[in-house]
């Protein structure tokens, strides 16, 4: 499967570790209404995983801000999921994470989502959906290359601001800098300013 921006978020229901450690079955539709943020990672007790979990956990704060809910996923277990939960950081485990974590044991979501390998592990592959389930932004890192917790809240804010606003965001466009609105004589207002 190819780009899935501007294409429904596939579905799916599995077992995940949620924040408070106990297993409960998970399906996207049950965050519609919200955005979702939606990361594929290769394997739990790896090396740049949890850098990623850690940091996107750390961050969970600023997305639930924006209405915004995170989902990590991998082809692992919920048991191995909650193994990795419970070794401590300092031995390269997660400790407690804000967010649930998807078990893809039988790699299904990896696949719908156009992520899985032959060997059966997921590229680093994230996924912003909207309110209405429809995938609006995507970026899928090879194995080594770890993502940005900050670009991924750039993007939440970026569509977010064009969902209220319908104006739209240039680039290295941050929260509060200029916009441009989308035709011809408008954008001028933009371009006038930014080059002045």
């Amino acid at each position: 499967m190819g780009c899935l921006v501007q294409q429904p978020a596939p579905d799916f229901r599995v077992q995940a570790v949620m924040p408070d450690g106990s297993f409960k079955a998970v399906s996207l539709e049950d965050y519609r209404g919200q955005h979702v943020v939606l990361f594929f990672y290769p394997l739990d007790f790896t090396f740049v995983c949890p850098t990623e979990i850690i940091a996107f956990s750390d961050a969970e704060a600023e997305f639930k801000k924006r209405g915004v809910q995170l989902l990590s996923c991998s082809v692992d277990s919920h048991f191995t999921h909650l193994a990795w939960r419970n070794t401590s950081r300092n031995e390269g485990g997660l400790g407690d994470i804000q967010f649930p974590m998807l078990a893809d044991l039988n790699k299904q979501i990896a696949e719908n989502y156009g992520v899985l390998l032959p060997s059966g592990l997921s590229l680093r592959g994230l996924f912003l959906i909207d309110k209405e389930g429809l995938v609006r932004h995507q970026v899928v890192n090879d194995l080594p290359l770890g993502r940005s917790v900050d670009e991924a809240l750039r993007m939440v804010d970026a569509l977010q601001f064009f969902e209220e606003n319908g104006e739209v965001c240039p680039a290295n466009w941050k929260k509060g800098d200029l916009t441009i609105k989308p035709s011809p004589e408008k954008s001028r207002e933009y371009f006038e300013k930014a080059n002045a």
